[in-house]
């Protein structure tokens, strides 16, 4: 997983407390966020999908594909973020084709898991 150090400016950290909504589905997605501390539950209706933990990327996918988010995202313990704005991700994309393959792995693993779940 990313280091958020590389990838994001001290400014651009972001603190939640436990509980808190980081962005909810159908928000426009402008960023994505890596876990430097805690953890962040990815929750659709009712169900949580995912629990991220350190190290861990969230929002890939409003990047990805330009749509609003498909997720609500809530800080299940006290945590900080890395933001990575979309002009930051292109520019990281462009530098460091490694992190590409980085998100597509990410998004690659939670669609299996996906599947996986549809078929239990």
């Amino acid at each position: 997983m990313p280091n958020p150090d590389l990838f994001s400016k001290p400014e651009e950290s972001q603190s939640f407390t436990a509980g808190q909504t980081i962005f909810r589905e159908g928000d426009p997605g402008d960023s994505l966020y890596i876990v430097a501390e805690g953890q962040v539950d990815i929750v659709v209706g009712n169900q949580t999908l995912e629990t991220v933990r350190s190290g861990g990327m969230l929002g890939e996918f409003a990047l990805i594909d330009d749509k609003p988010r498909s997720a609500t995202a809530i800080a299940r313990t006290d945590c900080l973020l890395a933001r990575v704005s979309r002009q930051h991700f292109l520019a990281l994309i462009q530098r460091t084709p490694l992190f590409a393959l980085q998100v597509m792995r990410v998004m690659a693993d939670r669609l299996r898991r996906a599947n996986a779940r549809l078929q239990d």
